[in-house]
């Protein structure tokens, strides 16, 4: 199964009531993420987050549709379709 090189984005509004369900959203595809940036927005009350994942086409579908079903959650993703063996060398 191929599995490509992925950024997704997140905007999460008000973050301290949303953050446990997107944290567990996270948790479940632990394997998958390489990295993970946050930067939150205190004044306010929202956060942005990066994540680099090593994804399959179904994994990230997954993910997107995990996250974007959380209210105040907004997704977006850049796919760039490099085989994860090609990122590795």
């Amino acid at each position: 199964m191929q599995r490509d090189i992925t950024v997704l984005g997140l905007l999460v509004d008000e973050r301290a009531s949303h953050a446990p369900e997107v944290q567990d959203v996270l948790t479940r595809y632990g394997a998958q993420i390489l990295s993970r940036s946050g930067i939150p927005a205190p004044s306010k009350n929202r956060g942005i987050i990066t994540l680099t994942m090593e994804a399959s086409d179904q994994e990230r579908h997954e993910i997107e549709q995990d996250l974007g079903g959380i209210h105040g959650v907004q997704v977006r993703t850049m796919n760039f379709g490099v085989p994860s063996d090609t990122f590795n060398q």
